[in-house]
C-alpha cells in the first residue's frame, strides 16, 4: 500500500492574532517573493538565496524554450503540467503566458515542497509517478519532466511513465524532457517506437553540459 507524506503542518503562534507561519503577500507579488517557509528556515536546505537562484535559473531555461518550442509563446499550449515542480520555478516563469500550470511534487522528493508551492499561490499535488495520475478535469497540451526519469530509473519501467504521459498529453501536444544525456538517450529509444516526433536538443548551457533535452512536438507531424 502506498503512504503519502502529508503537508507539512503550519507552525504553531502564541497569539490568536498572529498568522501561522508568516504573512503572505498578495497575488502576483507573493510568487516571486520568498514564501515564510523559506524565510522563516523551516525547510531544510533551502534558503532565500538558493530560492532566488533558483527563480532565475528557470527564468532563463523557460526562455530557451520559448526559443526551441516555438508554439509557447503563442499560446498554443493553455494547460500544462511540471512532473517535478521542485519550488516552482518553471510555473514562475510562465505567468506571462496565458497558462494554467499543475505542480506536480513526486512523492518521494527530497525536500518535499508542496507546501511551498501552495504559499507561492500556485496549484499543486503529490504523484507517485509509477502509478496512473487521475485526468479529472483535464489533459494537458505542455509536459514539462525535469528529472523524472532519473528519479524512477529503478523504481518502475519507464516505458510505463511514457505510456501514462501519451495518455494525459492531449493530441498535437508537446512534451519537453530535461534529464542527463544517458537518460535522454533511453527515453529516446522508447519514443521513436511510440511514433512520436522527437528529437535531441542542447539545453541553454551548450553542448558540452551533461543535461540534455528530448523535445516532443506532435503538432508538426500532425500538421
Amino acid at each position: 500500500m502506498l503512504v503519502l507524506t502529508p503537508l507539512p503542518p503550519l507552525p504553531e503562534v502564541q497569539d490568536i492574532h498572529n498568522i501561522s507561519g508568516g504573512s503572505l503577500e498578495k497575488w502576483p507579488k507573493r510568487l516571486k517573493k520568498a514564501p515564510p517557509r523559506i524565510t522563516s528556515g523551516t525547510m531544510e536546505g533551502i534558503t532565500v538565496k538558493s530560492f532566488n537562484e533558483h527563480n532565475r535559473l528557470w527564468k532563463e531555461r523557460v526562455s530557451y524554450y520559448s526559443k526551441i518550442l516555438k508554439s509557447l509563446p503563442s499560446g498554443k499550449h493553455r494547460n500544462i503540467m511540471d512532473m517535478n515542480a521542485g519550488l516552482g520555478g518553471f510555473a514562475a516563469a510562465l505567468t506571462k503566458h496565458p497558462v494554467w500550470v499543475m505542480n506536480v511534487v513526486p512523492f518521494n522528493a527530497k525536500p518535499n515542497t508542496l507546501a511551498v508551492l501552495y504559499e507561492r499561490g500556485l496549484i499543486g499535488t503529490y504523484m507517485d509517478w509509477c502509478e496512473a495520475f487521475s485526468t479529472y478535469p483535464r489533459t494537458y497540451d505542455l509536459i514539462h519532466a525535469h528529472g523524472v526519469f532519473s528519479m524512477y530509473m529503478d523504481k518502475c519501467d519507464i516505458v510505463d511513465i511514457l505510456v501514462e504521459i501519451d495518455r494525459i498529453l492531449r493530441p498535437e501536444g508537446a512534451v519537453i524532457v530535461r534529464d542527463h544525456v544517458d537518460i535522454i538517450l533511453k527515453v529516446k529509444g522508447i519514443t521513436d517506437r511510440m511514433k512520436w516526433n522527437s528529437k535531441i536538443l542542447h539545453t541553454e548551457k551548450g553542448p558540452f553540459h551533461p543535461e540534455k533535452i528530448l523535445m516532443v512536438d506532435n503538432s508538426v507531424a500532425a500538421s
